[in-house]
């Protein structure tokens, strides 16, 4: 259809995740967990420019909110980036988790081995950066669908995440 935005795959990102750090009611009634980023990469998909190849430095953080009706999960995500040629992005996600059976699993840490399957867990991803090689990042839309990663029983969170493009 004329006039919709059509995606174009652009990168895959893997994000290693840690116990929460906090749990409590820090802005709202709803109970806030905080949970460390504590590496991870992004890889850019074959075709999309810039190209992207990057590790995750520091602790970044994953700060999560809960619906009150128990079926949702409110994503804030930050960190920064390291690319192969030095540049430093900050990114920032935003995002939804719908809690079914599944992922309410991963939260419990009683998740098996393996992954949860796409789809309950949708976001939206910003850049920002000083590097000029990397500048037209910020200028960009960008959406991810995620899934959980049970690997050697730690979580790792994956997204898929595609440019938003003129329709």
């Amino acid at each position: 259809m004329s006039g919709f935005p059509t995606l174009k795959p652009a990168f895959t990102v893997r994000v290693n995740i840690d116990a929460p750090l906090a749990v409590g009611s820090a802005s709202r009634s709803n109970p806030l967990q905080v949970v460390p980023m504590i590496g991870g990469t992004v890889k850019g998909d074959s075709g999309f420019s810039p190209a992207l190849d990057a590790e995750f430095v520091g602790v970044g953080n994953d700060y999560i909110h809960a619906d009150a009706d128990g079926k949702h999960l409110r994503l804030n995500a930050h960190g920064v980036l390291k690319t192969k040629d030095d540049a430093l992005l900050y990114l920032n996600y935003t995002g939804v988790v719908t809690l079914t059976p599944t992922e309410q699993a991963v939260f419990a840490g009683t998740a098996p081995e393996g992954s949860t399957p796409f789809g309950n867990l949708f976001t939206h991803f910003t850049f920002e950066t000083g590097d000029e090689r990397y500048k037209d990042l910020e200028n960009r839309v960008f959406v991810g669908q995620g899934r959980f990663n049970i690997e050697s029983g730690k979580p790792v969170v994956e997204y898929r995440v595609s440019q938003v493009l003129h329709g």
